[in-house]
């Protein structure tokens, strides 16, 4: 093993990685505290495998404002042959040592590329108005992007959420709560309940509210189960990749909504309202939602009667979403994070 197969390595890891880089971060934080506080036995990976969890969560925290929340055997994949087990990561580690942390400089460097893409999502909605914002150049930044393409997922969950909530905020839809008036003597009962759950009370039977629409935000890295849900029952799963036999149970047998919409590429729309028929959960599908769908619907909100209302809003949410989803595409924070260990002033080149 020598430090070309090494390298190849590490870039193969960054190259896999999803735009958080929560892989990429562990080991430079492995090869950092290998080098400041080490040496490490990188040989062995239980004298790392758990702190160095620990101390690439302490970055993420810092850059992205959250941790990876997969799964730990998932997490450990990253010491499997096919990543960076531990012959390589000592290979790394002493080049790293001997070269004062160009290994670790050469991760966040990445990691900074990998962000100034993200901006150029950023500056797209910036930089148009909804007379020229196309959603499908949009999502192209993404997927034509190399180092984005795995993070596709989010980015059509932005864009169908900022959909359905500029809409529903158009249309100002209003839910109504109230308590079945022959059922005031269980209110009475269970009024300290009512009050702190459902916020109704024998002084108080009825209520208004919004009718919303919510992300959850960040997945696993199975990217599976509930993308978004509703205040008025309905639970959306975005899906812009082939919906299998295995994914689709995760997808209906994870949510406990029984109106659930479906939101996928128009090609993939007849094989999952096929595969959805054949294992039973038909049903529970309240719609299956297209790409072309979307399409034609952005071209209304942003440019037909009601544009003027709905336009900059949708706009503007997307933004807000990306910039809420990638935290750090606002490099202050990593610039100064390079700074105060130095890696700005490493070269490059250090690193062969």
């Amino acid at each position: 093993m020598n430090i070309k197969l090494a390298k190849e390595a590490i870039d193969s890891l960054i190259a896999k990685a999803r735009i958080h880089f929560y892989k990429p971060i562990q080991i430079a934080e492995i090869l950092y505290y290998d080098r400041t506080q080490g040496p490490i036995d990188l040989l062995d990976k239980e004298t790392y495998r758990n702190p160095s969890k620990k101390w690439r969560d302490r970055i993420c925290l810092e850059f992205l404002g959250r941790t990876s929340t997969s799964s730990a055997k998932y997490q450990d994949d990253l010491f499997n042959d096919n990543a960076i087990p531990p012959d390589i990561l000592s290979i790394l580690g002493k080049e790293n040592r001997e070269k004062k942390g160009a290994v670790e400089a050469y991760i966040y460097k990445q990691f900074i590329n990998r962000y100034s893409q993200m901006i150029k999502g950023i500056d797209y909605c910036r930089d148009n108005k909804p007379d020229t914002f196309d959603v499908i150049q949009f999502i192209d930044l993404f997927w034509h992007t190399p180092g984005l393409r795995r993070s596709i997922d989010k980015v059509y969950e932005i864009v169908v959420y900022a959909l359905f909530s500029s809409i529903l905020n158009a249309l100002n839809i209003k839910i109504d709560v109230s308590v079945d008036e022959s059922k005031l003597d269980i209110l009475n009962e269970f009024e300290d309940f009512t009050q702190k759950v459902i916020n109704l009370s024998s002084t108080n039977k009825s209520f208004s509210l919004e009718a919303k629409i919510n992300r959850l935000g960040v997945t696993n890295a199975a990217d599976r189960g509930l993308d978004m849900w509703a205040n008025f029952g309905l639970a959306i799963q975005v899906k812009h990749l082939t919906l299998n036999e295995e994914m689709a149970e995760d997808v209906v047998s994870q949510v406990s909504a029984d109106r659930i919409v479906i939101v996928c590429k128009s090609i993939e729309k007849k094989s999952i309202t096929s595969l959805l028929n054949q294992i039973g959960w038909k049903s529970r599908i309240q719609s299956i939602i297209t790409e072309d769908e979307l399409v034609d619907w952005y071209e209304k909100a942003l440019r037909g009667d009601y544009s003027d209302l709905i336009g900059d809003r949708l706009i503007k949410e997307i933004q807000s979403e990306v910039m809420v989803e990638f935290p750090a595409s606002d490099s202050t924070v990593i610039n100064a994070f390079l700074k105060s260990r130095a890696y700005d002033k490493i070269k490059d080149n250090m690193w062969k």
